[in-house]
């Protein structure tokens, strides 16, 4: 017999097989390490909402919608990309950004429009996993709400940034448990290429509608915010990094990263989606269960189709993602607010040295609990999250891709030609598809 795995005395045919084991760990380590914003800012996209409003679209068009995701990608990426070229260049949120560059009014309404659709959103979140964990172990599904909200704040409150940063990046590893659900159903793969690679939209309220809520959840202006103030965040933790306005010098060094970081993020994002579109379109829609109107409906639906491991897989995948999604809607309210007030923000401040910002954080958190004990509709709120995304999204995008034009803010840098053309792209493709959506309602 060889010599036991441990001796030592293993000879060089394993030497050769470790070393390149040992190379590919090695690099998906330092990816791993490389990915930070626009990772959680990607996975945060899949929130349940989002989970909500594929399921939907799966459940009701079938395989038919598939291609609205690579469709979507690199209109999300783009404008994701250069809402962080905008925190990198400036030093500052995007707020901050629109002070000083429009009227107060502007700014304002900006803010406000993302506060109410965020704490819609955050209402939803946090009902869903609530319900979902509900449909688990019963109980009361408020109370599994009301635990699920003040562990998110407490945690995002309370620990340090770097580790709380850290643990938001792990979680979106949750995501791929989409990915399993997919494959535990027969895929007809004919259909599901002729879906993701054929675009098909009929000229309907209904097509436009479900084409603005898939892009109101794969590019939400809370997105734009949180990205921007994380790059920022980041740049500050490392002591030799400054805004590349100040230091242009280091343009290349800081703008690789944050490029891969945006684009995987997005990707993995925009993968997932499309993946609980395909298998809500295998089950659901081919069983002839089109109308759903939340995720935990969703996991419901799936467990009679495709078994008890999906329902479960679905089940965990809602809870993880809320637990991901909480924070970062409530963190880019509270950057919004206190940048709007000059107010000391940043998630490695102490409270007592970012009162506002925090005190942000808790109240936006804490309305989304409390609106799950008002008579609510959890379904409307859903629903008027993602259309209020979608319709305020192209607007907002507008002025983003006016602030990174403007010199007074990025000094010496441009924007690259190429993501100014895509940037202007994926404004015009929003703006679009929200006029579509209002004529074929009003006309419908």
């Amino acid at each position: 017999m060889g010599a036991p795995l441990n001796s030592g005395t293993a000879g060089p045919t394993s030497g050769r097989i470790g070393k390149p084991a040992q190379a590919r760990f090695s690099k998906l380590d330092r990816l791993f390490r490389l990915l930070g914003p626009g990772l959680v800012t990607g996975a945060a996209d899949d929130d349940p909402s989002g989970i909500a409003t594929y399921s939907q679209v799966g459940a009701q068009f079938g395989f038919s919608m598939l291609w609205a995701m690579p469709f979507s990608y690199p209109l999300m990426a783009a404008i994701q990309e250069i809402s962080a070229w905008i925190g990198r260049v400036t030093g500052a949120g995007l707020t901050k950004n629109l002070k000083l560059t429009y009227p107060p009014m502007v700014c304002f309404s900006v803010v406000a429009v993302l506060l109410f659709a965020n704490v819609i959103n955050l209402a939803a979140d946090i009902a869903a996993m609530g319900d979902a964990v509900h449909t688990l172990i019963a109980g009361p599904a408020f109370s599994y709400s009301l635990f699920f909200g003040l562990v998110c704040l407490i945690a995002e409150i309370f620990i340090p940034y770097e580790r709380f940063a850290s643990i938001l990046k792990w979680s979106t590893l949750v995501l791929f448990v989409y990915v399993a659900t997919a494959f535990t159903t027969h895929l007809p793969m004919r259909e599901v290429l002729k879906g993701t690679l054929i675009p098909s939209l009929s000229f309907s309220s209904g097509s436009f509608t479900a084409l603005t809520a898939v892009l109101g959840t794969t590019i939400s202006p809370y997105l734009f915010f949180w990205q921007a103030s994380q790059e920022v965040e980041e740049q500050k933790a490392a002591p030799s990094e400054k805004p590349l306005k100040l230091a242009p010098q280091q343009a290349q060094a800081q703008l690789e990263p944050m490029r891969i970081d945006t684009y995987f993020g997005m990707a993995v994002s925009n993968f997932i989606g499309l993946f609980i579109i395909l298998a809500t379109a295998a089950t659901l829609h081919r069983h002839g269960t089109t109308d759903i109107q939340t995720a935990t409906q969703a996991a419901e639906a799936l467990r009679p189709i495709a078994g008890d491991f999906a329902f479960l897989l679905f089940v965990i995948g809602i809870v993880g993602t809320g637990l991901l999604a909480i924070p970062v809607l409530a963190g880019s309210v509270g950057y919004a607010v206190a940048e709007l007030k000059a107010w000391p923000t940043g998630l490695d401040r102490p409270v007592r040295s970012a009162r506002g910002f925090y005190a942000t954080i808790a109240a936006v958190t804490l309305l989304g609990v409390a609106l799950n004990y008002a008579s609510v509709s959890p379904i409307k709120a859903l629903f008027w999250s993602a259309v209020i995304n979608g319709l305020s999204a192209g607007p907002i995008m507008i002025l983003i891709m006016l602030m990174a034009s403007d010199r007074k803010l990025t000094g010496k840098l441009r924007l690259p030609k190429l993501q100014w053309i895509v940037g202007w792209m994926s404004t015009l493709a929003m703006l679009a598809v929200a006029v579509g959506m209002l004529v074929t309602t009003l006309h419908g």
